[in-house]
C-alpha cells in the first residue's frame, strides 16, 4: 500500500485508466461531503463486499482523515489486491487542497 496525495489521486482519476476511488466512510459523512466519481462501501462491509472490487484495478481508498482508509488498504492488499493506495489526510485533505468550497467535518 502507498500514502497517494489528493493531487496524484485526482491526476489518476482523469487519467481514464479504471482506477477506482474507493470511499469506505458512513452514509451520514457522505451527506455533509462526497466525491462523485467514488465508489461507496462503508469499512465495515468491505469483508462482505469484496466481490464488487477489481483486483486488477489501481485502488484509491479515501476516509475522513485517512486512518480508516489506511486500514481498508492494508486489508484488500492482505487479500489479493496489488494497487492499493491510501488517500493521505482523506476526504478533509482533498477539501483543503482541490475543493476548497467542499463542507468540511
Amino acid at each position: 500500500m502507498q500514502e497517494i496525495d489528493p493531487a496524484r489521486a485526482q491526476a489518476m482519476m482523469e487519467a481514464g485508466t479504471g482506477t477506482v476511488l474507493l470511499d469506505v466512510r458512513e452514509p451520514w459523512e457522505l451527506k455533509i461531503a462526497a466525491l462523485p466519481a467514488a465508489v461507496h462501501i462503508p469499512m465495515q462491509d468491505v469483508p462482505d463486499r469484496l466481490s464488487e472490487l477489481a483486483a486488477d484495478r489501481d485502488l484509491i481508498v479515501v476516509c475522513h482523515h485517512g486512518n480508516r482508509s489506511r486500514v481498508v488498504a492494508r486489508y484488500l492488499e492482505q487479500n489479493g489486491f496489488g494497487r492499493v493506495f491510501n488517500l493521505a489526510g482523506g476526504i478533509d485533505a482533498w477539501a483543503q487542497q482541490l475543493e476548497p468550497g467542499m463542507a468540511e467535518y
